[in-house]
């Protein structure tokens, strides 16, 4: 049995469901193995050979493209007269003129130095040097933009990868993964098809976890299905979650035999029973699957509780083409959330909340580490109680593990003194807190649950205790004003000596979130027909702010941190595992008044 992580995904560490999975099939006696190519794929087009023939085509399609589109431009026709293929076509054209007439001289620099500033990224010792950390990053920026030229309106990125005219539908989705003059992943799918096919598998799992992985999973599953005799399946957060739109569309059995849905680990070893013939199809659990031209709906399995799961598996990983010095190991204490209430979220959907042992932890993370040599982790519960943090350094402090970790956590009370005090002696570095908004009526709205005056002192005593503070903030909630959205710039602002760095978003309304049951409550006054409707998120129009507001309010969110943050190095890390890495390495302190200068 094969397991598949295809791209897009930001390729800084091993994703964690591949790995669970494999473990779960191991630990019940299944041969089954891993193939990251995410990861692979990064290697392969961040290379001179590639940038190199990246250059050579946009040359080449820029003339071309200059000629097509002398025949059909005019000026005084409006986009949508235009074949959705025109549209394309002019659009890859305005592209690749911007990187010819702006900066094409800098191409001889991407191509010579992309090995140099890949060696940068990897470096135990140049990594942590800024400026040569930042500038590495910017050629590989810069090499990503070049490459997004050559195949547009395909935009690939570091940690992002979406197209300027799919729309999240069936057939758009079809038509842009056959869309080759965009489709960057055919020949790279392709040159893998007989390495795969040498495999022999039987099963062949593809995880689709967000809609930057589309095209690139679908165009592999096609491949797949047409050029081996596996069983073809796509698993994965994103399917799952519009499970009802799948069901109306049996023609998506021209890319997989089946779709996995919700919770995996207890299903995938009943799918390797029925691919071994024990069982049949229609007895494993959480599945879609195709037959007869229709779209069947397997029942539903209980999850496995964590306790009964196998550690995480990581054998046929290869920890050197990953862009880090560390590898920062994904790693699961608890799945959904203890909370549960928060009327904005759906994150835990699809999933019931279940605690790890603190022994069965501490005996996964020695494993973890005596096996693969690793010991940095991101604790990717939707929130790490305080009660189980502490009991957990407890245990911690009692081994000679000396892991360093970070998570997320609520700003309860009970993240005291003692506790925060014990857990950055057992190797916590980094907390990212649900902050969310500085307007109490927001606060209380979306049910947070915990004292908003109580906040900042909570990170005070993280600070003393040498822990960063990364607060999560949003802007855009269905009830907010402009009004309520100062009052978190001003908190911010207020309080930026104790939020050490922070991640702002636009809010979205996912399908899922409990304030889509009675929208009515949250200011909502119109629920929109989503044409897209692979669509995790649905469209309304509501009381608080209209959308230019919410501009104004982002670019205001941006000039004050810029006079009060300056120009932090944390802005450049970008990445949350780079920055916790930094952490370790040289403290709160440190980083947070480091000022970048280039």
């Amino acid at each position: 049995m094969l397991l598949i992580f295809p791209p897009q995904w930001t390729p800084i560490s091993p994703h964690y469901a591949i790995m669970a999975l494999i473990g779960q099939l191991k630990n019940n006696g299944y041969n089954a193995e891993a193939l990251d190519l995410n990861v692979e794929f990064y290697n392969e087009i961040l290379t001179k050979e590639y940038l190199s023939f990246i250059v050579e085509k946009i040359k080449k399609d820029y003339v071309n493209l200059f000629t097509n589109i002398r025949k059909i431009y005019n000026k005084n026709k409006k986009a949508k007269n235009y074949s959705l293929d025109e549209q394309c076509e002019i659009y890859k054209f305005g592209k690749l003129k911007k990187i010819i007439t702006n900066n094409f001289t800098y191409s001889n620099r991407a191509i010579n130095a992309i090995q140099f500033a890949l060696e940068i990224i990897r470096s135990k010792e140049r990594f942590y040097q800024p400026i040569n950390l930042i500038k590495a990053m910017n050629l590989v920026d810069y090499s990503l933009e070049l490459i997004s030229a050559a195949y547009a309106p395909l935009n690939l990125e570091f940690e992002a990868c979406y197209h300027s005219f799919m729309k999240l539908d069936y057939e758009s989705i079809k038509h842009f993964v056959f869309h080759k003059e965009s489709n960057i992943f055919w020949d790279f799918f392709k040159k893998r098809i007989d390495e795969i096919k040498s495999k022999k598998p039987s099963f062949i799992a593809i995880s689709l976890n967000s809609s930057s992985q589309l095209i690139a999973g679908l165009t592999l599953t096609y491949l797949l299905k047409k050029h081996t005799k596996a069983h073809i399946n796509i698993g994965g957060n994103f399917f799952g979650r519009i499970k009802d739109e799948i069901i109306k569309h049996p023609e998506f059995s021209m890319f997989c035999d089946s779709i996995s849905i919700e919770e995996g680990e207890g299903p995938i070893v009943e799918m390797a029973k029925y691919i071994n013939g024990e069982i049949p199809i229609e007895q494993v659990p959480n599945l879609i699957y195709f037959k007869d031209k229709k779209a069947l709906q397997t029942n539903k399995m209980e999850p496995i509780r964590l306790n009964d799961m196998a550690n995480l598996n990581l054998d046929n990983y290869k920890k050197e083409l990953y862009f880090t010095p560390e590898i920062v190991l994904p790693y699961q204490t608890s799945r959904g959330c203890y909370w549960g209430k928060c009327t904005f979220c759906d994150q835990d959907f699809g999933q019931e909340f279940n605690v790890k042992s603190i022994e069965k932890t501490i005996k996964e993370l020695k494993e973890i580490k005596d096996k693969y040599n690793i010991n940095h982790f991101e604790f990717i519960d939707e929130s790490v109680s305080p009660t189980y943090l502490k009991d957990f350094s407890n245990e911690l402090l009692k081994t000679d593990i000396n892991a360093k970790f970070f998570c997320d956590a609520r700003l309860e009370t009970a993240f005291d003194n003692e506790t925060l005090k014990l857990a950055s002696k057992a190797g916590l570095k980094m907390v990212m807190w649900g902050l969310e908004s500085g307007s109490k009526k927001i606060m209380e709205s979306i049910n947070k649950g915990i004292d908003l005056d109580k906040r900042f002192e909570i990170m005070k005593l993280a600070n003393k205790h040498g822990i960063w503070n990364f607060a999560f903030i949003f802007f855009g909630y269905p009830l907010e004003t402009k009004e309520d959205a100062k009052e978190t710039i001003k908190m911010i602002s207020k309080h930026h000596d104790v939020i050490n760095s922070y991640g702002r978003s636009v809010f979205t309304m996912g399908r899922h979130a409990k304030i889509a049951s009675s929208p009515e409550k949250f200011g909502i006054t119109k629920i929109m027909k989503n044409e897209e409707e692979f669509s995790p998120s649905i469209e309304f129009e509501c009381i608080g702010m209209n959308k230019q507001e919410l501009d104004e309010i982002i670019e205001e969110c941006k000039n004050s941190s810029l006079i009060h943050y300056k120009n932090p190095l944390w802005m450049y890390l970008r990445y949350r595992e780079w920055l916790f890495l930094y952490i370790d390495k040289y403290g709160v302190d440190w980083v947070s008044k480091y000022e970048v200068k280039l």
